[in-house]
Formats: structure tokens, C-alpha cells, sequence
């Protein structure tokens, strides 16, 4: 039987060297926690003008700044979407990568707390979509946990607990939009699934497999919960009683033990995993000026302006450590 003489085309096509995927394609989804830990630290120097005195502009440009950075990193995944559709899917549908999803709506509830002493129009409008969109990916996130076999450890990370942390995060700022019959909603959710994802997430540690060695550092997303649901608390409560003491004696807790591993974190390699140090830090910081207001004692100011500088600080190592692996390529690769 007679072949079909090869063309040109034929030609081209088995010679063809195959292409590279650009390095949109990797843009690391992760990376959406800057916004929260850039924001973050600007409510805790808001906290500093308010009790110090400070000046307000290192905690309004800080919330610039990741309002700025939360704007270029939607644009630039859009056109990640545009040219790989499929590389945002997997994100999506990978268990771990996916729940910071919900770290973007948590980066437009920094927008929001931006825009509230100064638009509250705008920021409520903001705070509206930021929390349907969480809502959204908090679903798929408690689906997904139910859906996926036991089996798989990538199921249950510590990053799942960003979800259900912005359940907490946004009644701090729905309060002051006046929303407050929503926000006590929105705790409900957070509070009850934190209490029911997190021992889960214990015995992931004590029953192993090990974490990765670049996935170490979202462990200190542990303290992310309690300080959040503190603030969440007092906002809606409007005082600090008991309930909120006991969430904020959790909170200081386990920063202490944080604080002591720290050096070992440290040591794992560069990873978008850092910024797991930063928000839960900057959260625990501004927890800690409303402890204060509300109970002053002796040296407090002390201790407040060294967990504002080991929050500064964090943040600067993490946002250089990241800039560097942005520049060499090492952030742009695939898992």
C-alpha cells in the first residue's frame, strides 16, 4: 500500500522543537498573600498611629501599596487566564494551591479597609464582593474536603484554614460599614469550621506524612484564626469579655511557640510559603493593641513596639527574599 509523500508542513511539524510555556504561565497563585501581609501590617501601624501617636503614613502607604499590588496581580492573572487557561485551572483544582483563592478575596477586604476612613461608599461596595467571592471559595473548599479521599495528605494543609480565616477577617470591617446582622453570619461560619478544621489539621501532624520542607511555614498560619476571630469578636461586640480573652490568650499562646521555631522555619527553602509569616503576625500584632486599650499594664508599650517591629521586620526579610526570587526566575517554575 502506497504512503503519501511527506510536505513541507510534515517536515516542520517532526522537527518542531518543542515550545516553553512562558513564565506567566507559572505565575505562582500563592502569591496573593502579599496583598494580606502587605495590608495586614498597614492596619497593625494604623493601631501604632492611633496608640503611639505616630505618624499615619507608613500604615496608609502600607495599605497602598497592597491594594497596588493586590490591582497587578489580578490583571496579570487574567491574562494568565487568557493565555493558559489551564495552568489556572490546575491551581484551582489542586487541593493545597487552591485555598489561597482565598487569599485574593482577603487582598480586596484590604482594598476595602483602605477606602473605608475615606470612601466608605467604595468600600462597602469592595467589602460586597470580596466577601461573595469568598463565600464562594469557602464552599468549594468544604466541598472539596469532603469529596477528596482521606488518603490524599495534600487535602488537608494549612493553607485551608485561609478560607475560613477571611469568614473571620470580614466582620472586622463590615462592623465599621455598619453590617453587622451579615458579619455575625459570617463569624458563625468562620468560628464553627475553624474549631472543626483545625484539630483535623493536629492530628494531620502528629499521624503524618511530614510536611514538604518549602510548605513548613504556613504552619504559622495557625495563628492567623484566633487572632482574627479575637478582633471579630470585640468588633462586634464592642468590648473585650471573656470569649475574646480566652481566643487572644490562644493567640498569644501559640506565637510564643511560633517565635521559638522561627530559626527552623527559616531554614526551609525559598518558597511563596514565607508569606505565611506575615499575615498571621500582622494579625496577632493588631489583636495585641486592642488587648492593650482595653487592659493596659505594666511595659505593655514596650512589648507592643517589639511585636510591631518583628511584624516590620518579617515582612521586609519575606518582600526581598521575594522580589530576589522573582528576579533570578526561581518563583516562576512549576511545582
Amino acid at each position: 500500500m502506497a504512503t503519501a509523500p511527506r510536505t513541507d508542513r510534515d517536515e516542520a511539524e517532526s522537527t518542531a522543537v518543542p515550545t516553553r510555556p512562558s513564565r506567566i504561565a507559572h505565575l505562582p497563585f500563592p502569591l496573593f498573600s502579599a496583598p494580606m501581609g502587605i495590608g495586614g501590617l498597614g492596619l497593625a501601624w494604623r493601631e501604632a498611629t492611633a496608640h503611639f501617636g505616630v505618624p499615619a503614613f507608613p500604615g496608609e502607604a502600607l495599605l497602598s501599596v497592597a491594594a497596588l499590588v493586590w490591582a497587578l496581580l489580578t490583571l496579570l492573572h487574567i491574562w494568565r487566564e487568557i493565555r493558559h487557561p489551564r495552568a489556572l485551572f490546575a491551581d484551582l483544582a489542586h487541593p493545597a494551591r487552591a485555598a489561597f483563592a482565598g487569599a485574593f478575596t482577603i487582598g480586596l477586604m484590604m482594598v476595602s479597609a483602605m477606602l473605608i476612613p475615606t470612601q466608605p461608599g467604595a468600600a462597602f461596595w469592595a467589602w460586597a464582593v470580596a466577601v461573595t467571592l469568598h463565600l464562594l471559595v469557602a464552599l468549594l473548599t468544604v466541598r472539596g474536603l469532603m469529596l477528596t479521599p482521606r488518603h490524599d495528605p495534600m487535602s488537608l494543609m494549612p493553607p485551608t484554614l485561609i478560607p475560613l480565616v477571611g469568614m473571620l477577617l470580614a466582620p472586622v470591617f463590615g462592623v465599621r460599614l455598619g453590617l453587622v446582622t451579615p458579619s455575625w453570619l459570617l463569624f458563625g461560619i468562620g468560628m464553627i469550621f475553624w474549631l472543626t478544621v483545625q484539630p483535623l489539621l493536629f492530628q494531620r501532624i502528629a499521624a503524618g506524612p511530614a510536611f514538604p520542607e518549602k510548605l513548613k511555614p504556613t504552619l504559622v498560619i495557625f495563628l492567623a484564626p484566633p487572632s482574627v476571630g479575637f478582633l471579630s469578636l470585640v468588633a462586634l461586640e464592642g468590648k473585650v469579655d471573656w470569649p475574646a480573652l480566652a481566643l487572644f490568650g490562644y493567640a498569644a499562646f501559640l506565637a510564643i511557640v511560633f517565635l521559638t521555631i522561627l530559626p527552623r522555619f527559616l531554614k526551609a527553602p525559598l518558597a511563596l510559603s514565607w508569606w505565611s509569616y506575615t499575615f498571621p503576625a500582622d494579625a496577632f500584632t493588631v489583636a495585641f493593641f486592642t488587648l492593650v486599650r482595653a487592659y493596659p499594664f505594666p511595659f505593655a508599650d514596650w512589648l507592643l513596639w517589639a511585636q510591631l517591629s518583628i511584624a516590620t521586620l518579617l515582612l521586609l526579610v519575606v518582600a526581598l527574599a521575594t522580589l530576589l526570587g522573582l528576579a533570578n526566575g526561581k518563583l516562576f517554575v512549576s511545582d
